[in-house]
């Protein structure tokens, strides 16, 4: 079965995807989302990667005007001065669907295969959210979440004034999607390689000369 021409994760349930480009890229020193990897911007290539599985995207920023060339749908961080827990809190919010991967913006090599992989997980398992377990650990930014169990977990989080990702995991059911199960769609482990130095940068787009 097949949804917007893209393939349904499971019983028709379909996958949204929300992008975080609200951070300051402070040792970036410029906005690394828009910065121009391999001839587009950053945050273009992730969006590109996220569409081979949704079309139904949302970008997460305080200045959507920035964005508007890339035709998605913008909306603003409600929690201010939360971080990533502020994002991700309005990407459940906001997201149309039950199913919502959520990614940051500066993650060149994205796998849109390990987060369809994510969202089977979750559906055929019955679990709220399925994370990657990366060697650096738990990646909560390149998962999938079930928004009508997670939100209000969430939202309980954001009045408490918490501001680690994982604060409120504890208090939903979580599918660690480790290594091994990974590797037939990530052989190389490039999925959770981030930039948020020059020096990052140039080493991921030496990685894409490669």
């Amino acid at each position: 079965m097949k949804v917007n021409g893209h393939p349904s994760i499971a019983d028709g349930w379909k996958l949204n995807a929300a992008v975080l480009a609200g951070g300051i890229s402070s040792r970036m020193g410029q906005e690394k989302a828009l910065l121009s990897f391999r001839g587009e911007p950053l945050i273009a290539r992730v969006i590109h990667r996220l569409q081979k599985v949704t079309d139904e995207i949302l970008i997460v920023t305080n200045n959507p005007e920035r964005f508007a060339f890339l035709g998605m749908r913008c909306v603003r961080d409600k929690a201010t001065g939360t971080g990533a827990m502020g994002g991700l809190h309005a990407a459940l919010q906001e997201a149309r669907g039950e199913l919502v991967a959520v990614v940051a913006c500066d993650m060149p090599f994205l796998s849109a295969d390990v987060l369809k992989r994510a969202a089977e997980v979750l559906m055929n398992e019955g679990v709220d959210a399925v994370l990657p377990c990366s060697m650096e650990g738990l990646e909560p930014l390149h998962a999938v979440y079930r928004r009508s169990t997670c939100l209000p977990v969430l939202e309980e989080a954001v009045a408490r004034g918490e501001r680690r990702l994982v604060s409120f995991l504890p208090f939903v059911r979580v599918r660690e999607l480790m290594l091994a199960e990974m590797e037939p769609v990530d052989p190389y482990g490039r999925a959770f390689i981030n930039v948020n130095t020059p020096e990052e940068w140039r080493i991921a787009e030496k990685i894409c000369d490669e």
